[in-house]
């Protein structure tokens, strides 16, 4: 993978992460300062607005563990990829992000969908 998108490695580790200081260095490694995130329940934009939305996510299911199932799709500066949230060992969400990377190597926009698409 192209080290340009690492960054969407470090905004996973984002959601992993409960250390306040930790959050805020890895939001600014790897997001764009106008960064605009997106999914059915959210629509911010901005650095702070994204932290904000990550605290209260974690809020909502303590322990909830972040990760990535699939590979990264990537063309030009666009990427795909599958999401899970797992807690105490059962998938409690799946959905699916198309993210936007500048050539800076940070996440300039996000676009979640929670489910999996039905055929």
């Amino acid at each position: 993978m192209d080290e340009r998108f690492e960054c969407l490695n470090t905004m996973m580790a984002i959601w992993n992460t409960r250390d306040e200081a930790e959050i805020l260095a890895l939001t600014d490694a790897a997001l764009e300062h106008n960064v605009h995130f997106v999914d059915p329940n959210h629509n911010i934009i901005g650095r702070a607005a994204f932290v904000a939305m990550v605290k209260q996510v974690q809020a909502m299911v303590p322990g909830a563990a972040y990760s990535r199932t699939s590979e990264i799709d990537i063309q030009n500066n666009f990427c795909r990829y599958h999401w899970a949230i797992h807690h105490n060992g059962n998938q409690v969400m799946a959905g699916f992000d198309v993210s936007e990377i500048n050539d800076a190597g940070k996440v300039v926009k996000v676009i979640g969908f929670f489910g999996e698409l039905e055929r």
